[in-house]
């Protein structure tokens, strides 16, 4: 599959949870981390989503915010994968962020220089990409 989303996550329906217009899809990664995708019932059904299924979680790399302090504050965004700052590629405005979780998937951030400097990205820091259920586009082969 060719797309411009960067972040592209192959994982297994753990679990689906209908609602009275949207669904939730919990997909468990290699590593065990789990992405949250809110989409439409229409969706689940047009996809066949089904626990036990393969899909790829694509989400396009401005969507993710990266965290290395959270204050003690708790966010509403469900997408909380915490991993290592493994390179931060500094372009003309914005800066690329890369992120390798546990299980050894990368996500991929794009912030603004300013926000990379402030936060002091460096590789080998603790971060956390964060992003909302919205924010994801689930695709099944087929």
């Amino acid at each position: 599959m060719k797309v411009s989303a960067r972040n592209q996550f192959k994982g297994i329906v753990k679990d689906v949870q209908i609602g009275a217009v949207n669904a939730e899809v919990h997909i468990t990664l290699a590593g065990g981390e789990t992405i949250v995708a809110s989409i439409s019932k229409d969706s689940v059904d047009n996809l066949g989503i089904k626990s036990g299924l393969e899909v790829v979680a694509l989400i396009k790399a401005p969507q993710i915010i990266v965290v290395t302090d959270f204050g003690g504050y708790r966010l509403s965004a469900r997408n909380q994968l915490a991993g290592k700052v493994t390179a931060v590629k500094p372009g003309a405005v914005s800066a690329e962020i890369d992120i390798e979780l546990k299980g050894g998937d990368l996500v991929a951030a794009t912030v603004t220089n300013d926000s990379a400097e402030s936060l002091g990205l460096t590789v080998g820091q603790t971060a956390t990409a964060v992003f909302k259920a919205g924010a994801v586009i689930l695709a099944v082969a087929g």
